[in-house]
């Protein structure tokens, strides 16, 4: 039986691929930080068969002691500061663990097992200013925030220490993808849940800042399985993981409330202070390279996964409760992030 370790096994991504390595019959431990309360709503569903593993991705000593107790075959870390906006309030706390996190991994499999694969979690953000449309493995990077910065530095030590010691590390270019599970501060959910509140009534607006900033929106049920076949070639490699087109957010909002019937000019409140210090205008990726060499594809276009989400909110809100993700997974930020003036796209 393979064994798998998940960095950031509580987020979105990391309850997918939770789902995914269990149902392929791997051993799967997710790392948790020591809190005082523990917070598994997204994986609540997975605990029974899952293993929890205390360890923080800034401690060295602690990254150690977890691989040399489970010996995964596999890593992936998943870990970060993952909220774009939050990243200019908090660019230390970013830096640390969204960037020297990384280091502190590939060291750790450099001390005990250089034969364990990894995963790093790039993201589209490091092209941030883009060069070229769409972008590929090869288009110049220019990161337009803290987070795209500390994302670059990760993508780029996960490329050194495959060359230095030949580790197989293999980084995902990830574009934004999106799911029922994302947290409430992200603009996707945000628009989601504000489309069924409204249309049940229990909401009047819904406040954005930039409505032009395009995005190439995938789910992230699609993407961790291409992480998964990332680490299953004989060679490792970078690859962008991304559906090819590109929405903006006008078009999330007109699909949202489309899908509920209402009108959403009425509801809209423009916020200029919702805008980022310095946006990043246009996402686009070409996954040619991982449709040739992983066999990957996406299998949910845009439009169903907004109305996914919709669904899963009005469900939720119908059902008498808020959302599956509970508000203290991602409101008290978004609610922060709304006082402070950051924005919301990410």
């Amino acid at each position: 039986m393979k064994r798998a370790l998940i960095t950031g096994i509580t987020g979105q991504d990391g309850s997918y691929l939770a789902d995914l390595l269990l149902e392929k019959g791997y051993a799967v431990w997710g790392v948790v930080r020591r809190t005082s309360t523990q917070r598994h709503e997204r994986i609540e569903h997975l605990l029974d068969r899952l293993r929890i593993a205390q360890g923080d991705v800034t401690d060295l000593s602690s990254m150690v002691r977890l691989l040399e107790e489970i010996q995964p075959h596999e890593v992936y870390n998943l870990a970060a500061q993952s909220f774009v906006p939050a990243s200019w309030q908090e660019p230390l706390l970013t830096a640390q663990t969204t960037a020297l996190g990384v280091t502190n991994l590939l060291e750790a499999i450099r001390i005990v097992d250089r034969s364990i694969r990894f995963y790093q979690a790039s993201s589209s953000e490091m092209f941030g200013k883009v060069r070229e449309s769409p972008q590929t493995e090869k288009t110049p990077f220019y990161p337009r925030s803290p987070y795209g910065v500390a994302k670059l530095y990760g993508h780029w030590i996960t490329v050194n220490y495959r060359e230095s010691y030949g580790i197989h590390a293999s980084s995902g270019i990830l574009f934004n993808h999106e799911s029922p599970r994302r947290g409430l501060e992200f603009v996707t959910r945000k628009v989601a849940r504000a489309a069924a509140r409204i249309a049940l009534g229990l909401e009047e607006t819904l406040r954005l800042g930039n409505l032009e900033a395009r995005r190439d929106w995938g789910f992230a049920g699609d993407y961790v399985d291409a992480m998964w076949r990332m680490l299953q070639e004989d060679e490792p490699s970078d690859f962008v993981i991304a559906t090819g087109v590109a929405h903006s957010v006008r078009d999330l909002v007109d699909v949202a409330f489309r899908h509920v019937g209402i009108e959403w000019e009425p509801h809209l409140v423009l916020d200029p202070a919702l805008k980022r210090p310095a946006e990043v205008d246009h996402l686009v990726g070409d996954a040619s390279r991982a449709r040739d060499v992983l066999g990957w594809e996406p299998t949910v276009d845009f439009e169903s996964l907004v109305k996914m989400m919709v669904d899963h909110d009005l469900g939720a809100l119908q059902g008498g409760a808020e959302a599956a993700v509970p508000a203290g997974a991602g409101a008290g930020r978004l609610a922060a992030a709304s006082r402070e003036g950051r924005g919301i796209l990410s």
